[in-house]
């Protein structure tokens, strides 16, 4: 029996690179997935790759519109287990560049969706459900040109610090979940030496994969994590250790 078996999970941003990873390990597991993305071929081609157990929702995290119509379409279908709030952007741009618009695009995705992602799924999460925010390194350490997305990213790290307490009756818990740099198509992309140089900076010489942070993404959202809530889990080869 999976670790996971008859629970239900919803994963935003669960269409590509971790997102996707986690949508899959938690349905090898035994949950059923609900995964949201905002662009319609991808949301298809990632349901159409997880094969049973999981319904794909279009939407925008940032859109409380696209957000009540992925929970009309979950509590159509019951109640939820776990919440992964995944969905996220990251844009390289120095402090003299930064523009209204970039600040809004990144904190709307990264903070605000990430808040109502959880907020609306509260009246379908079972007490003892999890709920899992995905963080990064950025985070906790300073990347030159990367200052908005670090910063939103330890937003989301004070969101369960307050989240533990205020949700402590209800016995649910709340983690954030931050990988280093990973290996992504995105990554992927890059040319040799910029990722050669993402990886020197990486006690542990490489890049992660997907599927190490979903292993890590499943120990939080099963019962192996029971006693483990407002903690920030890092799966980054050491990169925010030294």
């Amino acid at each position: 029996m999976g670790k996971l078996q008859g629970k239900v999970a919803v994963v935003t941003g669960g269409t590509a690179g971790i997102g996707l990873a986690v949508a899959k390990l938690f349905v090898a597991e035994g949950a059923y997935v609900f995964i949201t993305g905002r662009r319609e071929k991808e949301l298809y081609e990632a349901v159409k790759e997880i094969g049973d157990n999981v319904t794909g929702v279009q939407g925008d995290v940032a859109d409380l519109a696209d957000l009540d119509r992925l929970y009309r379409t979950v509590e159509a279908n019951g109640r939820i287990d776990i919440v992964f709030a995944n969905a996220g952007l990251g844009e390289f741009v120095p402090l003299e560049d930064i523009t209204e618009e970039h600040f809004e695009k990144i904190f709307n995705i990264n903070v605000k969706g990430a808040l109502f992602t959880v907020q609306k799924a509260l009246p379908l999460l079972n007490d003892g459900g999890s709920i899992i925010l995905t963080g990064s390194v950025a985070g906790a350490k300073g990347t030159s040109g990367f200052t908005v997305y670090g910063a939103s990213k330890a937003a989301v790290r004070n969101f369960v610090r307050g989240w533990t307490v205020e949700l402590k009756d209800r016995r649910i818990r709340s983690n954030v979940l931050s990988p280093g740099p990973i290996a992504t198509p995105l990554t992927d992309s890059q040319p040799p030496d910029t990722i050669a140089t993402i990886a020197s900076t990486i006690p542990m010489g490489r890049l992660g994969e997907s599927g190490e942070v979903a292993k890590a993404a499943l120990f939080l959202a099963s019962d192996d994590s029971s006693f483990v809530t407002g903690i920030e889990l890092f799966v980054d080869g050491g990169r925010a250790q030294i």
